[in-house]
């Protein structure tokens, strides 16, 4: 590749994350729904056409917003995967910190919520693939815990899907928003103690 070829997707990739940022910022005060195209080029100081050179709509922006976004979650479940603690300790501590950045980052910060519900509604891939991602980092702790005889043997694929589906208030937004603050919904730590005690049964 020549230098100035590396040097064109630089510059075009340097625009692209400039573009997100603009858009990750007025979506986060105005809102998903508030927010157009226009909107996006006028916080640049660029034409509206130049913005549909990098994305084909506000769609696609929120598609790659979103990607950004789960990227962070998903970081954080690879960080926790390689930690030097048992399978068990380790899906605690990954599903309690996931359920914490649901609460930080979408809940407090209601545009934010908003960004993400629309996407979760339209059942978008970057969704499905960052469950499946996940999944497949749950997949691994879980076969590590058998590895271990800290849980009973089991297909570790089939486990860590319902490891997921019995955590997942704790880890999706909208779930996340009607569960809070109310008495009659498991706690956290209990809900993930005894998903976990399931592995161990």
């Amino acid at each position: 590749m020549s230098t100035e070829t590396i040097e064109i997707d630089s510059a075009r990739q340097e625009t692209v994350m400039r573009i997100l940022d603009a858009a990750e910022k007025l979506f986060r005060h105005y809102g998903y729904g508030k927010t157009n195209v226009a909107d996006i080029a006028r916080e640049l100081g660029m034409s509206t056409a130049n913005i549909y050179r990098f994305f084909a709509s506000k769609v696609e922006i929120h598609q790659a917003l979103c990607s950004r976004m789960l990227g962070a979650s998903y970081d954080l479940a690879q960080r926790i995967a390689a930690l030097p603690l048992s399978a068990g300790e380790r899906l605690r501590r990954y599903t309690l910190e996931q359920f914490g950045l649901t609460v930080d980052t979408m809940l407090d910060e209601e545009k934010v919520h908003e960004m993400v519900v629309v996407a979760i509604e339209r059942d978008w891939h970057v969704i499905e693939r960052h469950i499946d991602r996940v999944n497949d980092l749950i997949t691994q702790i879980i076969a590590e815990g058998i590895a271990a005889g800290e849980f009973r043997n089991q297909d570790p694929l089939v486990a860590a899907k319902c490891f997921s589906a019995a955590t997942v208030t704790l880890c999706h937004p909208q779930m996340v928003a009607q569960c809070a603050a109310k008495e009659n919904r498991a706690q956290p730590e209990d809900l993930v103690d005894f998903a976990i005690q399931a592995l161990k049964a």
